[in-house]
């Protein structure tokens, strides 16, 4: 049999295991709920929801079963479970068990789906960059990993706009003002911020013709490699391997006290800005690579909101404040 096809067959069969569990979930759980409080008009988006609650199901079980016992052998610093660390296990939950997607599901995406509608009866036409090479829809590992390539390069410059302007480093911050990194840490984000980025994905992904499959199964990847980066694990160095694959040794320095994100005399300071690949970073000489470790956290004076020391609630009100308060 034709490897192709014996991949495709594969690919089918955990497919169809996924939808399975998924419609069992939302037959018997979502679907019911969504009656009782009257969005039966919004059926279709929460069965997506279902499929964003069970994959990051998956993720936290991975992250536990793997990235967990990892830290605890081979740790970059003393890991301590503090109150800061537990909230950031809070932002993971809520993102990764689909909180934040559902929020999003019924808020935003029905009005981005309206725009784009009228766009397309406007005549905006709808293009799909699988039809630039004729076939490759139909191996699907290879049309997966050129969207992972184009969206990580937006992601790289959309990383490097958080940083450059005052008021979307002002959420941004709150990301970095973690000072004992882990990998709940990647998380750790503004509500605004993830809402902000989650609007750019969703209109890129439509752009590019991108198949709702594609994005989701793109997202859960990039999810779990980021977390993986933010774990508190001595992994990667200046060798070949962390040249084609960012390593949590690559991305802590990202995380760097004064380094990684505070850079005088650049037009967009700091390094090491790119999400899973740090091959933007190289070509636009963003790119800092040391074998020996920085303490991270934002430097005090940075005029950065001051998030130490408060819970999830606090730190999303001070992020909003400075939001709509920087010049």
């Amino acid at each position: 049999m034709d490897q192709a096809v014996t991949e495709k067959i594969n690919m089918d069969y955990w497919a169809d295991t996924f939808l399975d569990i998924q419609s069992s979930l939302f037959e018997q759980w979502v679907k019911p709920f969504v009656f009782d409080w009257g969005m039966g008009h919004l059926m279709d988006l929460a069965f997506d929801a279902t499929a964003w609650f069970l994959i990051g199901l998956i993720q936290v079980i991975i992250m536990l079963c793997i990235l967990v016992p990892l830290e605890k052998i081979k740790p970059v610093e003393k890991a301590t479970f503090s109150g800061a660390v537990g909230v950031d296990v809070i932002y993971t939950l809520i993102h990764r068990l689909g909180f934040f997607r559902l929020v999003f599901f019924f808020s935003l995406e029905p009005i981005l789906e309206n725009i784009l509608g009228y766009l397309r009866v406007w005549g905006l036409p709808t293009w799909h960059l699988d039809d630039l090479w004729s076939g490759v829809s139909d191996i699907g590992w290879v049309s997966f990993c050129i969207y992972l390539v184009i969206f990580d390069f937006a992601n790289y410059w959309i990383h490097r706009a958080q940083h450059f302007f005052s008021r979307w480093w002002a959420l941004h911050a709150l990301h970095h003002s973690q000072t004992q990194m882990t990998l709940w840490t990647d998380n750790r984000n503004h509500l605004l911020d993830d809402g902000i980025n989650a609007v750019i994905a969703a209109v890129l992904a439509q752009a590019l013709g991108l198949a709702p499959t594609q994005y989701v199964a793109m997202v859960a990847l990039t999810q779990l490699i980021e977390s993986f980066q933010h774990a508190n694990v001595r992994i990667g160095d200046a060798s070949f391997l962390s040249k084609l694959l960012i390593s949590p040794q690559f991305h802590r320095l990202h995380h760097a006290n004064g380094v990684g994100h505070e850079s005088p005399g650049q037009t967009m300071g700091g390094h090491n800005f790119g999400v899973l690949f740090p091959w933007w970073d190289m070509i636009f000489s963003t790119a800092l690579f040391k074998n020996h470790d920085e303490p991270t956290g934002v430097r005090s004076g940075s005029q950065t909101p001051n998030y130490a020391g408060q819970g999830l609630i606090g730190q999303q009100m001070t992020g909003l404040r400075a939001f709509f308060h920087k010049k």
